[in-house]
């Protein structure tokens, strides 16, 4: 259940059509004037969002190193996943995210990130910050979740920052960030509740 969206969201118009049911992707269609008067089929694709657990537990930021079973790569990135749980907010969803892939808990949260990667997609990535770290117990792994729990440095995470393998991770929100203590301070960002 989606609750927030940042003001500039784009959205998969009310009058669209679903033309295409996948796994993870939608295909809406709809019929849009153009300036001469014509009208033309416009498309756009809906998927669910993406939450983020920027999580920092004694001064280390927690990364993830996985491997899907199409590849034998491997790549890093925030622990996280879809949001695609009937019923549960954008917070609920991360925090099950967080605790399935790392088995830790933190007591602390703030929003303090929404992107909306591509202006054909109605996807947006949500990036929670984790502190106060209250506990961690196994993993609770899906059957295609093949994850290492590392804990890094800030300076360590940044050297990942525009590595390939890396290409999940937040670079323009971290691109600033030059010390624990900002990271902390980071603002709460700036809710817009959905109607």
């Amino acid at each position: 259940m989606r609750t927030i969206l940042p003001t500039n969201a784009k959205l998969v118009p009310k009058n669209a059509k679903l033309v295409f049911k996948g796994i993870i992707y939608d295909t809406y269609q709809w019929q849009q004037k153009m300036f001469d008067d014509s009208y033309e089929t416009f498309e756009m694709l809906r998927r669910p969002d993406t939450l983020k657990a920027l999580a920092v537990k004694e001064n280390k930021i927690i990364l993830l190193e996985q491997q899907q079973p199409d590849s034998s790569d491997v790549f890093y990135d925030l622990p996280g996943g879809r949001h695609d749980v009937s019923g549960e907010t954008e917070l609920e969803g991360t925090k099950r995210e967080l605790l399935e892939e790392t088995g830790m808990t933190f007591k602390n949260w703030k929003l303090i990130d929404i992107t909306q990667p591509f202006s054909k997609v109605e996807l947006f990535v949500y990036v929670f910050l984790a502190t106060d770290f209250q506990n961690q117990v196994k993993q609770s792994l899906d059957s295609g979740e093949k994850i290492k729990v590392l804990e890094l440095s800030l300076a360590e995470l940044k050297k990942l920052v525009g590595n390939l393998k890396a290409r999940y991770l937040p670079k323009d929100l971290l691109e600033g960030i030059d010390s624990i203590e900002q990271l902390l301070n980071l603002p709460e960002y700036k809710r817009i509740i959905q109607e």
